[in-house]
């Protein structure tokens, strides 16, 4: 295993993915490449398995891993948001299963040029392919209070939103918020005493959470990457989705359930007009946790959440 990298929930991950020798499966969200090193180690000897993530550094990461697997792992950088593109250019299709884990790797909160962490003392940025999008450092120095606060709120459930854009427009007037750590000491001054004291994470997580999902669109690009899986999915294949906080197992979890039925028209359409078709079943209880052995062994695990579902016949 790569030193500092621990994959979450890897043998619950196996089971409902449920890979065989031979088979194609999809690892839409690469990283520093645990998942996909069990993947292939239970698909060999000729299974193929191609892996996506929008953060190249992640991309040569794993390249470099497994590189002993050779011609059975196919690599490609982009967001998840371009499966579909991705898995034709690479000749994968339809495929046995597909694992999303939408977490951040160990290696970029690790990562002190990007400031994914509040403890990094590098620029401000956040993106996971910095060749798109707005870095963080700019959404600070040019968002309004409204606007920081909307963001705050939105993607980060924060209850002091309001309060804490206050304090960053405030201090932005001094001085530019350009690092992790300027942004993290700006939300702990905001945070009342009573509250940081009486808080298990950083007053400021919930903040660089928001940033980083409104950077990379994350809310925005889940849902297509979820339809384009369960398009790729062969019958009988499995769908595999790790989420980390509320607001991203909650869009995972209503798109499991409208996969699941029938008819999804809006309870005044007296006769459906829609002609859905259940395309999914649930595979084992939802979610799943990961047990008390690894949230020890590796804390980062302790918000994880595992949802699986597999391919009906159409």
């Amino acid at each position: 295993m790569e030193e500092g990298h621990l994959p979450v929930m890897v043998e619950e991950v196996m089971q409902a993915l449920s890979p065989a020798p031979g088979s194609f499966q999809l690892d839409a969200t690469v990283g520093g490449g645990g998942h996909a090193a069990r993947i292939l180690e239970a698909t060999s000897p000729d299974g193929r398995l191609l892996g996506l993530d929008a953060d190249g550094a992640a991309i040569a990461r794993t390249q470099r891993r497994l590189a002993e697997y050779g011609e059975r792992l196919t690599l490609r950088q982009t967001n998840f948001e371009a499966l579909a593109e991705a898995a034709a250019e690479a000749g994968f299709g339809p495929v046995d299963g597909i694992l999303f884990d939408l977490g951040l790797s160990s290696h970029q909160l690790a990562d002190d040029e990007r400031s994914f962490s509040f403890r990094a003392g590098g620029l401000l940025d956040m993106r996971f392919d910095t060749r798109h999008g707005r870095p963080s450092h700019e959404l600070l120095a040019t968002l309004d209070e409204r606007g920081l606060a909307e963001i705050f709120r939105r993607y980060g459930e924060e209850p002091l939103a309001g309060r804490i854009a206050a304090a960053i427009v405030r201090e932005r007037e001094r001085v530019a918020i350009r690092t992790g750590r300027q942004l993290a000491a700006v939300v702990e001054r905001a945070t009342p005493t009573r509250l940081r004291e009486g808080r298990r994470i950083h007053p400021a997580t919930r903040v660089f959470q928001a940033l980083r999902i409104a950077v990379n669109r994350e809310l925005e690009v889940l849902p297509v990457a979820l339809q384009a899986a369960v398009d790729l999915l062969r019958p009988g294949g499995r769908l595999v989705v790790i989420s980390y906080h509320s607001l991203e197992d909650r869009i995972v979890k209503r798109f499991l359930n409208d996969e699941r039925r029938g008819c999804v028209c809006p309870p005044e359409v007296p006769v459906c007009v829609c002609g859905h078709s259940p395309r999914l079943r649930a595979v084992g209880p939802a979610p799943q946790r990961p047990t008390e052995e690894e949230v020890d062994q590796n804390p980062r695990s302790r918000s994880a959440r595992l949802r699986a579902a597999e391919r009906l016949a159409a």
